[in-house]
């Protein structure tokens, strides 16, 4: 239950406009902000820098343009603006072509419609440029609508375009089968949004069981999965599924947040396995660096410290 509390908690003050302020003004400051542990920076010029230190370590990336949850068509429109840039700047710079993006940033509480259109614009010019672009899921009330819009681009053809399941949801197994079905790829997460009891599980124990489970299913049959986990147990009951399912260390990939446990990641691609590192950037930064904290509630520690040394 202390995981439940702590999202809720920290999710309570992801709404509070003050602390926004407050961490607007110290969190990105110079190099030494305290959100940039967890921030690769605001501007898309920072986030290739930061990806190219990552693929110098020998880790794949994915970039991410936070600001989600838009409230007008015209910054629907201005993020998928923003996301086209993004995919002819990674071109130019020849960083590994993988993006991540969430649905409420291109519009879907303002126009679903527009939303799809948005996303078919975007996966459109990735295609040709040998660009995946990933959909991450975000809270329960999205879901049903993120997979159908998913399914749609699937079906007019559009192959490099995946989707994410979050483990804490009690309907993941079957949304899990009903995308598996369809072949395409899968970052399985455990999930970091606040959600009722009835929809999702509430104690870590549950939650674990159910990533092991997922895990598995996605072992046996997915096309290359993608495991999105910093705990040690679960990485190694992820290994330990991988091996009773015959995969090879490159069918699959493990993937971890930007900043958080480099030491693994490090480990993960000295054992051979594959390791992509999630990196966001944007101005708009403050709702998912709270969600990182509700997560994993030992980084507050880190985030004191920083704010005590700009003082």
């Amino acid at each position: 239950m202390l995981g439940a509390f702590s999202k809720a908690f920290f999710h309570t003050l992801s709404q509070s406009g003050t602390l926004k302020r407050l961490a607007s003004r110290y969190g990105m400051s110079g190099s030494g902000g305290f959100a940039r542990r967890f921030i690769a920076g605001e501007t898309l010029h920072e986030a290739i820098d930061a990806a190219r230190v990552v693929e110098a370590r020998g880790l794949a990336q994915t970039l991410d343009y936070l600001g989600e949850s838009v409230s007008t068509l015209d910054e629907a429109d201005a993020a998928t603006r923003e996301y086209l840039t993004m995919i002819d700047a990674i071109v130019a710079a020849g960083i590994g072509r993988n993006i991540s993006l969430k649905l409420t940033q291109l519009g879907l509480d303002v126009d679903e419609a527009q939303c799809l259109a948005h996303l078919r614009t975007i996966v459109s010019a990735a295609a040709p440029r040998e660009c995946f672009v990933r959909i991450d899921m975000e809270n329960s009330p999205y879901v049903d609508r993120t997979l159908t819009i998913f399914e749609t681009l699937w079906r007019e053809g559009l192959r490099n375009v995946g989707v994410v399941i979050q483990a804490a949801l009690r309907r993941s197994e079957q949304d899990l089968e009903r995308v598996m079905a369809l072949g395409t790829r899968v970052r399985l997460v455990k999930g970091a949004y606040k959600e009722p009891g009835d929809l999702a599980w509430q104690r870590k124990a549950d939650v674990d069981e159910a990533f092991v489970r997922l895990t598995g299913r996605l072992l046996a049959s997915g096309t290359f999965p993608a495991l999105a986990t910093h705990d040690p147990s679960m990485i190694a009951a992820a290994k330990r599924l991988a091996t009773e399912h015959r995969r090879t260390t490159d069918s699959f990939e493990f993937q971890m947040l930007y900043g958080i446990r480099r030491d693994l990641q490090a480990a993960l691609k000295s054992d051979g396995y594959g390791m992509r590192v999630y990196i966001p950037f944007g101005r708009e930064w403050f709702p998912y660096f709270m969600r990182r904290l509700g997560e994993r509630p030992a980084n507050v520690g880190f985030v004191l410290r920083g704010i005590i040394s700009e003082r």
